[in-house]
């Protein structure tokens, strides 16, 4: 369901960034551009990825936020005491890099903050790269000299783009903790039961 929600708004993302870019173009007086060629631009590269960057630093910071720091009376956060965490380890094949240990145990101990953090540098990559070429292409249409890939990179409107996410993100993770102290969904794995009181932290 999420990745079908995900193409479907991708899809409209396009085909609205399609739209804009090619009434941007006319009114520079160039020809508008075919849907294939738009997915190419930095136009699309950079808004898509701008967003996609934000996502996975918001994931890979909260898992490894999540580690050391405490929130009393979050769902999302595990319990101030120790002794009340409960590991729970159904009967199955355990995963390779546990049965191999050493070097391999360590990286797959980490590889969800890893995995996360991996992503993040390849949607940073393809929006800066993206935001660069989108910014060349305005500037060409002014009649402006293009800047380069490092200008580009130092410039606040590369940073305006990714600040503005960034914060949004952190602010949504803000909202979901603080929220699951007080309020309740009932059947829902981010939530505590609703007959727990306020002060009860996890699940």
């Amino acid at each position: 369901m999420l990745l079908a929600l995900t193409l479907v708004f991708i899809v409209g993302q396009a085909v609205a960034g399609h739209h804009v870019h090619n009434q941007e173009l006319v009114e520079h007086g160039r020809m508008p551009i075919d849907f294939s060629h738009y997915l190419a631009t930095g136009h699309f590269v950079s808004a898509t990825f701008e967003n996609w960057e934000s996502e996975f630093l918001q994931m890979g910071m909260y898992v490894l936020l999540t580690v050391s720091l405490r929130q009393r009376g979050s769902a999302e956060s595990r319990p101030l005491d120790p002794a009340q965490e409960q590991n729970r380890i159904e009967p199955g094949r355990t995963p390779w890099p546990v049965r191999r240990g050493g070097l391999w145990k360590v990286l797959y101990g980490h590889s969800l903050a890893i995995a996360f953090g991996l992503l993040f540098l390849f949607s940073f990559t393809l929006h800066a790269l993206g935001s660069w070429r989108a910014e060349e292409a305005e500037q060409q249409l002014k009649g402006l000299p293009p800047p380069g890939f490092v200008e580009h990179l130092a410039s606040s409107t590369f940073w305006f783009e990714s600040m503005q996410n960034w914060q949004s993100e952190f602010l949504a993770v803000l909202s979901l903790v603080v929220l699951t102290i007080f309020l309740r969904q009932k059947d829902s794995p981010q939530s505590k039961p609703v007959e727990a009181p306020h002060t009860q932290t996890g699940d």
